[in-house]
């Protein structure tokens, strides 16, 4: 490597592990973490499930939900299985989907109509794959009150089991733990959001005034739009980790991921897609290249290289062996996210069953 390239990949690459090891440090020490509590008596909450095609998922998981003590809403939103007799069998109250309108997504819709239809004063959205445990809703509210937010939204912590699940879907905690200090919520800029449409509890009076899930109806990153909505209107936002009380498998094979991530990649670019080559090669840099090539802090980097993914799931939860193995993924993880940052430069992304502009 020549100097000129030397100095330039040291003033690239050196920052950037250096700003996630400062993030991941400062979150360990900050991040909420959700702790079980028994749901206050009196409480007035509905848990909101936007659904379709989620017969598997809500057998599974509804009897938790619904085990939380608070209204339960289900929106079938068109599906071509079960997914409203299974709603309806478990003790759920079912809505009928509307057909969708025009410039807007799937899951925007449903839950607009799911807040619509509810009667709580904390509104709660839930994807049907989220696993709810005892005390998980009363942790919440715990929550919500301690941060005095107007918005709460979890991480639940990754339910990883097979070898093609693991060599993604764990990033999604590592974008929001080694990405955003949690000390940047309180920023003036609304630019310092985060948000996770798995787990979403409003306060009503707030999601209100935002305009609901109308004021993104269009919009695939849904939850971080309705954040930085929320944020730019002088609202409070808090963020918490999931941690034993809400789980989830998001999805069950590499391919599974890769579409899931790619939907959702360009709007973690802010719609840029000029930036997408960009933030790759600093990837590459900084996690495959220093085990190719002489680079500069090649030891060093290789270390952080492996060490990064076990570093965050001890945080978010996931301490088994399997998981802290996955460290050994992270040389190779920019290149097993290709096909992600190809699917995100598409200027079309279907998701079920649904096909929208990017």
């Amino acid at each position: 490597m020549r100097p000129g390239w030397r100095t330039l990949y040291g003033a690239f690459v050196f920052p950037f592990v250096a700003y996630k090891a400062a993030t991941l440090l400062h979150n360990a020490l900050a991040f909420p973490r959700l702790r079980p509590a028994p749901t206050p008596p009196g409480a007035r909450v509905s848990l909101l499930i936007p659904a379709r095609d989620e017969a598997h998922n809500l057998a599974r998981h509804l009897p938790g939900v619904l085990a939380q003590g608070a209204e339960v809403l289900v929106l079938d939103d068109q599906s071509s299985d079960d997914t409203a007799a299974v709603a309806a069998r478990l003790g759920a109250r079912v809505l009928r989907g509307a057909p969708l309108p025009p410039g807007w997504t799937g899951k925007a819709w449903a839950c607009q109509q799911l807040a619509g239809a509810a009667a709580g004063e904390v509104l709660v959205f839930t994807d049907a794959d989220v696993m709810w445990g005892p005390g998980a809703l009363g942790g919440l509210l715990r929550e919500l009150e301690a941060s005095e937010a107007d918005l709460l939204s979890v991480w639940p912590r990754q339910d990883n089991r097979t070898p093609g699940e693991r060599l993604l879907t764990p990033l999604v905690e590592q974008t929001l733990l080694l990405g955003l200090p949690f000390a940047f919520l309180r920023l003036p800029s609304a630019r310092a959001s985060a948000a996770n449409g798995q787990v979403m509890a409003f306060r009503r009076a707030a999601y209100g005034a935002l305009g609901g899930h109308a004021a993104v109806r269009g919009e695939l990153l849904e939850d971080v739009r309705l954040a930085y909505e929320l944020r730019a209107s002088g609202g409070r936002l808090s963020l918490a980790l999931g941690q034993g009380g809400l789980g989830v498998r998001m999805y069950r094979s590499y391919p599974a991921s890769v579409r899931g991530l790619g939907k959702s990649l360009l709007g973690v670019h802010g719609g840029v897609r000029a930036l997408l080559p960009l933030t790759f090669a600093l990837q590459l840099a900084a996690y495959t290249l220093p085990w190719l090539l002489p680079v500069p802090g090649a030891r060093w980097l290789r270390l952080a290289s492996v060490l990064e993914r076990p570093l965050v799931n001890l945080l978010s939860g996931r301490r088994r062996a399997a998981d802290l193995a996955e460290g050994a993924l992270g040389p190779v993880t920019p290149l097993l996210m290709l096909p992600v940052y190809a699917r995100a430069l598409r200027r079309r992304a279907v998701w079920k069953g649904r096909e929208y502009r990017q």
